[in-house]
C-alpha cells in the first residue's frame, strides 16, 4: 500500500496534518529542521522515582526488543529521553520534542504518560528508518473528562491477566475510564467475604447458549469463574498507574438471577432457581425488602473497599416487573409510599441504594432506565437505548456518559457478517464509530457541560476468549478514542493514518479486524424508476475495486468499477479490491431484486425511529432485501408503532404477489406484526383488503412473507403490519414498546 506511505516534511515550522499514524490525533504537530538517529538502546532521564519511566522502560524492552534503562542523567552516546514536569504545562496536556534529545513535559505524571503513549506511536512509525524527525508536538485532551470502554466479564469469564491487557488498550489511546461489568443473570464474578455462596453458587453457570439465540441450544458444560478480591486489588492498582479508573457495576434491581440463585431469599419468591444459562431477561428480580437492601449495602461496602472510584454502577436496565406485581410485599411498598406503579418502585428502590452511596462519598450511576419512574437526585446516567435517555437527563441537569448502541456497541458486527465471527447483530463499522458525535443537537448551550462523554460497550454473550475480544475492539477502539480526545480529521484521512497505526498492533500482536478492507455497497436514493442505481466503495475508493453481475468471482479482468451503475433487473453484485494485481479484501456479495415496486416512491404513515431509518421510506423499495443479522442497515425499525406503507407503481398495472420481511429477535425486544395486510388500489384513495395474514402464519414464514394475491390491476399497493403494543410477559423487555423492523416491499 505504497501510496498510503506518507514522507514527513522537513520544513521548519511545517505544520503535520495527515502525514502520521498518531492515534488521537494530536492538537498541534510541528516538523523541524532535522532528525535524530537512534540505536537499539536508550536511556529514560529522570529526576526522581516515577512509574512512567519504569512503564516506558518495560514496554521498550518488552515489546520492542531494545536496551533501555532509568538513569537520573544521560549517558555519552545513548540516545535519551527526558520525562520533566512543568508546572507552565495546563492539566490533561503534554509537550513532546524530538530534537538531539527527546523530552516529554507535562504539569504531572498523568500529562507525562500521555506524552509516553504517542512517543510509542512514533517510535514504532519510524523504527524502520533509524531515524525520529526533529518535531514538536503540543497536545490536550478536550472537554470530554469520561473517555471509556467496558468490559462484561459475566457472559463470558476472563483471567485477571487479560483484563490487566484491556487496560493496556484503553491506555495506548488516552482513555481514561474502565466500566468493568462484573454482575449479571450468568455470572456473579466478584469475591464478596460476607456471602461465599456468590461465588461458590453464583459463579458457575450448568452450561452456556451455543450459536444464535434462535437455536436455543446448549452445551451443558459447567463454566464460570471469578475475581478474588487479591486480584482485584492488583487490577485497580495496575489501572492506577495507567491513569485509568475503574467504574465496578454490581447489577441491581434486574440481572439479579446468580446472586438470587446464591441467596433466593432476595427474591420475590423465596424459591431456589439456577444461574441462568441463557442470554436475555428474566423475571427473576431483586424483592424490595430490608433483608434485600442488608444484603446489597454489604455487597456495596467490600466494593467500595476495593474500589476507590467516585461512581459506582448499579445497572438499573431491563428490570421485568411481572414478580413485582404478582408480590404482595411489593404492592404493600407501592400504596405505602405512594408510588404511581412498579416503574415507581424501581426509582424508590435506585433511590434508597442512591442514598446509602451518598452517606459513603460515593455517587450513582445507571443505564437510561434509571430515568423511568423518577431519576435519584445525584444519579448520572448512561444512555444506551439511543440519545434520548442522555438528553432528558441533561435537560434535568444530571452528569450523563453516552453510549448509543448504534455508534458504541463493539458487540455488533463491524464488516460483513458472511466473513465475520458469529456477533450479536447490528453494523456498526469503524466509518460509523468515527462519525459519532456524544453531544446531541438538541441540547442548549448550558446542558451541554452535563454531557461527560463517552464509552464503547463490549457485552461478551458470543465472545468466548480474549482472542475475539481484541477483534471486536479493535480498530474500532482507535476512531472512538479521537472522537473523545477531541480533534478528528475526515475519515478518509483517518482511515489512512489507521492504516499505517496497524504496524503497531502487529507489533503488539494484537488480533485486530481488518474489515476496513472491505468494500462495501449502498443502493442510492430511488429516484422513481424501476430500477437500483448502486455503489461500491473500498479502502482506496473506487480505485482498484473490480465486480461482477452474474454471480461468479471478480477478478483483474472482470469490469473495473469507475463510479455508479443501475440495474433494471435482479442481479448478483459480487466486488472485491485488488492492489497491484493482488486481492485485498474478502469478496462483497449483494442480491439485488428489481420488483414492480423497485425504486418507486413510498409513503409511511408512521414512521420509523431516527437510528434504524435507513434511508428513510425508500428504504423498503431500494432493491435490497434486509439481512437479520445486521438490523441496524437495511431495516426500518418502528418502536410501538405500526407498519403502514403505500406503494405508488407509478401507473396502473397487474399485480399477482407482495413479498415483505420482518425480523422475530425477541432478545433484541423485536417481535413478529400480530397481522398483517395487503390493500390496492387504482386512485390512492379507494383500497380493497386483498390479503390477511396473523402472527402465527408469519412466524411458519419466518418472518418472510410471500403474499400470493389473484391477479388484478392495481397502481397503489399498502402494506399494514400491526404491532406488539406492549412486550408480554416472560420476554425480555416485558412491558416495554415492542419493536417491529420490516424491509422491502416487492410487488410482481
Amino acid at each position: 500500500m505504497l501510496r498510503y506511505l506518507f514522507l514527513l516534511f522537513a520544513l521548519s515550522g511545517q505544520v503535520l496534518s495527515a502525514q502520521n499514524a498518531l492515534i488521537p490525533q494530536p492538537k498541534s504537530l510541528k516538523i523541524n529542521n532535522g532528525t535524530l538517529p537512534f540505536s537499539k538502546q536508550w536511556t529514560i532521564v529522570v529526576d526522581q522515582k516515577s512509574k512512567e519511566a519504569v512503564y516506558l522502560k518495560d514496554f521498550l524492552n518488552e515489546k520492542f526488543k531494545w536496551k533501555t534503562n532509568v538513569a537520573k542523567q544521560a549517558i555519552t552516546g545513548i540516545p535519551a529521553i527526558y520525562l520533566k514536569l512543568n508546572k507552565n504545562i495546563p492539566e490533561n496536556a503534554y509537550k513532546l520534542t524530538i530534537a538531539k534529545t527527546i523530552s516529554i513535559e507535562a504539569r504531572n505524571e498523568k500529562g507525562v504518560f500521555f506524552g509516553i503513549q504517542t512517543l510509542i506511536q512514533l517510535l514504532n512509525e519510524n523504527d524502520d528508518k533509524g531515524k525520529l524527525p526533529f518535531l514538536t508536538i503540543d497536545d490536550q485532551a478536550g472537554d470530554f473528562s469520561w473517555r471509556g470502554m467496558h468490559l462484561d466479564c459475566s457472559r463470558h469469564f476472563f483471567s485477571a491477566d487479560f483484563v490487566k491487557k484491556y487496560i493496556d488498550f484503553i491506555a495506548m489511546y488516552k482513555m481514561n475510564s474502565f466500566h468493568w461489568h462484573l454482575t449479571d443473570d450468568q455470572g456473579w464474578r466478584i469475591e464478596i467475604k460476607k456471602y461465599p455462596k456468590l461465588t461458590s453458587v453464583g459463579a458457575w453457570r450448568s452450561g452456556s447458549m451455543i450459536g444464535a439465540y434462535s437455536n436455543q441450544e446448549f452445551d451443558n458444560k459447567k463454566y464460570g469463574g471469578y475475581y478474588t478480591q487479591k486480584e482485584i486489588k492488583e487490577i485497580v492498582q495496575y489501572a492506577k498507574d495507567r491513569h485509568i479508573t475503574i467504574v465496578p457495576e454490581i447489577e441491581m434491581p434486574g440481572h439479579a438471577v446468580a446472586a438470587i440463585a446464591s441467596y433466593p431469599e432476595l427474591g420475590c419468591s423465596g424459591k431456589q432457581i439456577d444461574v441462568e444459562k441463557k442470554w436475555g431477561v428474566f423475571e427473576d428480580v431483586f424483592c424490595p425488602k430490608d433483608e434485600t437492601f442488608t444484603f446489597l449495602e454489604n455487597v456495596l461496602t467490600e466494593v467500595m473497599d476495593l474500589f476507590p472510584s467516585k461512581i459506582i454502577h448499579i445497572g438499573g436496565d431491563e428490570c421485568p416487573k411481572e414478580s413485582w406485581k404478582k408480590c404482595a410485599h411489593c404492592q404493600d411498598l407501592i400504596k405505602k409510599y405512594n408510588l404511581k406503579d412498579e416503574h415507581g418502585l424501581q426509582s424508590y428502590f435506585i433511590q434508597r441504594i442512591e442514598k446509602f452511596l451518598n452517606s459513603k462519598g460515593r455517587n450513582i450511576i445507571g443505564w437510561d432506565e434509571i430515568l423511568e419512574g423518577g431519576l435519584a437526585p445525584n444519579a448520572a446516567v448512561m444512555s444506551w437505548r439511543g440519545f434520548e435517555g442522555g438528553i432528558e437527563a441533561a435537560k434535568q441537569h444530571h452528569p450523563v456518559v453516552m453510549t448509543p448502541g448504534d455508534y458504541c456497541y463493539f458487540d455488533h458486527y463491524q464488516g460483513n457478517p458472511i466473513n465475520e465471527p458469529f456477533a450479536f447483530g447490528g453494523n456498526t463499522t469503524v466509518e460509523k464509530v468515527y462519525s459519532f458525535n456524544p453531544i446531541p443537537k438538541e441540547l442548549t448551550i448550558e446542558e451541554k457541560p452535563y454531557i461527560l462523554g463517552a464509552q464503547a460497550n463490549l457485552w461478551t454473550e458470543y465472545i468466548l476468549d480474549s482472542k475475539h475480544v481484541e477483534y471486536m475492539v479493535f480498530p474500532r477502539i482507535a476512531a472512538l478514542s479521537e472522537v473523545l480526545w477531541g480533534k478528528k480529521s475526515s475519515y478518509d484521512e483517518f482511515q489512512k493514518r489507521l492504516f499505517n497505526h496497524f504496524s503497531l498492533l502487529d507489533r503488539l500482536g494484537i488480533n485486530y479486524s481488518k474489515a476496513i478492507y472491505e468494500v462495501v455497497g449502498k443502493s442510492q436514493l430511488p429516484n422513481g424508476k424501476n430500477a437500483v442505481t448502486y455503489s461500491l466503495k473500498g479502502f482506496d475508493g473506487a480505485n482498484g475495486i473490480y465486480y461482477t453481475l452474474d454471480g461468479t468471482l471478480p477478478s483483474v479482468h472482470s469490469t473495473p468499477y469507475t463510479g455508479t451503475f443501475t440495474l433494471d433487473k435482479s442481479a448478483t453484485v459480487q466486488a472485491i479490491y485488488f492492489e497491484q494485481g493482488k486481492e485485498k479484501s474478502k469478496v462483497f456479495t449483494q442480491d439485488i431484486f428489481v420488483s414492480k415496486a423497485t425504486g418507486k416512491k413510498v409513503n409511511l404513515e408512521f414512521q420509523p425511529k431516527e437510528k434504524y431509518s435507513g434511508m428513510g421510506a425508500q428504504t423498503l423499495t431500494d432493491g435490497i432485501v434486509g439481512d437479520p443479522a445486521k438490523f441496524g442497515t437495511d431495516w426500518l425499525g418502528f418502536s410501538g408503532d405500526n407498519l403502514v406503507a403505500t406503494v405508488d407503481l407509478g401507473q396502473i398495472m397487474t399485480i399477482a404477489q407482495v413479498k415483505i420481511n420482518f425480523i422475530k429477535s425477541n432478545e433484541n425486544w423485536i417481535h413478529l406484526p400480530q397481522k398483517v395486510s395487503v390493500w390496492v388500489s387504482k386512485d390512492g384513495t379507494n383500497f380493497n383488503l386483498v390479503q390477511e395474514v396473523n402472527q402465527s402464519y408469519v412466524a411458519k414464514q419466518l418472518g418472510k412473507l410471500n403474499l400470493q394475491i389473484k391477479p388484478q390491476e392495481a397502481r397503489y399497493v399498502k402494506v399494514m403490519a400491526e404491532n406488539t403494543t406492549k412486550i408480554p410477559s416472560g420476554f425480555a423487555g416485558a412491558g416495554y414498546p415492542a419493536w417491529l423492523f420490516v424491509d422491502e416491499i416487492q410487488v410482481d
